[in-house]
């Protein structure tokens, strides 16, 4: 089984297929490597594709030490993929937990990527809400290790999950059978080490502004959490675009793989060709028609 080691001496399991550009695909905490099977399948015919699991998620290491979890851990381990690869750059899509992972090296490791697809990124990122988000993860942690699958199936049926059960009962079957899967040690840890310790995205905001790269920001508009954050990446980021799916929840890769697929390789073929600019600063001007008094 192949594996790409960190400076850590954490140990992540990947697959690629594919040849070409490189594009990496970083999961969700719902998820795992498996959970990029729809865009390995199309992205592999264009692109060297490259799908991996996170530190804490099987088959990678998963570390006792919670301190072996953080944002810096998570956006570090996407460089440890492409130094094992010897790839100097290349395009990166992440969601959720994964998208912030892809935000954070668009910021701190620029030079690493040809472009930034973010999605369904922004759980407990609204000014307010941090504390209470912070609560949660707590509350997820200590269930996920003393219920395991029960929270695993609990946690597969939140309020922006039903979209995908309702539209693919079989597809939402399958996630909710990987997810009860995974290793309830690397899950809570991930849980306070990554999801409960990260900065609110408002705290980045001057930091975006200095992130140049072509960026995508996609999400479902029934991902209530994530819609606001994405207006606020959108308006910040100079080189980014939005796009939001209707009738879709959190999952979107999962849940409209079509229009997901569609909507990313658009942008990708946008960014290869050298057509994707900076946006106008014209069109950020204050006003709403355009005259001045």
């Amino acid at each position: 089984m192949p594996h790409a080691p960190t400076r850590d001496g954490v140990n992540l399991y990947y697959e690629e297929a594919g040849s070409g550009t490189p594009l990496v695909f970083v999961h969700e905490f719902a998820g795992d490597w498996r959970s990029w099977e729809a865009q390995m399948r199309h992205f592999s015919r264009y692109y060297r594709a490259i799908t991996y699991s996170a530190r804490g998620f099987k088959p990678s290491s998963i570390p006792a030490d919670p301190a072996a979890y953080s944002q810096a851990h998570a956006r570090d381990d996407i460089v440890a993929i492409l130094d094992h690869l010897k790839i100097a750059r290349a395009h990166i899509v992440g969601l959720s937990m994964g998208g912030f992972a892809t935000l954070h090296v668009g910021i701190t490791h620029p030079s690493r990527a040809l472009s930034l697809t973010i999605a369904g990124c922004g759980y407990g990122a609204a000014p307010g809400e941090k504390e209470k988000f912070r609560q949660e993860c707590e509350t997820a942690a200590r269930r996920f290790e003393t219920e395991g699958a029960t929270t695993a199936r609990q946690y597969a049926i939140g309020p922006t999950r039903v979209q995908f059960q309702n539209k693919d009962p079989r597809g939402w079957a399958e996630f909710a059978q990987q997810l009860t899967e995974h290793d309830w040690v690397g899950q809570a840890n991930t849980m306070r080490g990554v999801q409960m310790q990260r900065p609110s995205l408002w705290e980045l905001v001057e930091d975006m502004k200095k992130v140049e790269l072509p960026a995508l920001i996609v999400t479902g508009d029934e991902d209530d959490p994530c819609l606001e954050p994405a207006l606020l990446m959108k308006r910040n980021m100079p080189g980014a675009a939005l796009a939001v799916l209707p009738r879709a929840g959190h999952t979107i890769n999962l849940e409209d793989p079509e229009p997901f697929n569609r909507v990313v390789h658009d942008f990708l073929i946008q960014v290869d060709l050298g057509r994707w600019t900076m946006r106008d600063a014209r069109s950020v001007a204050s006003g709403i028609l355009g005259f001045r008094k």
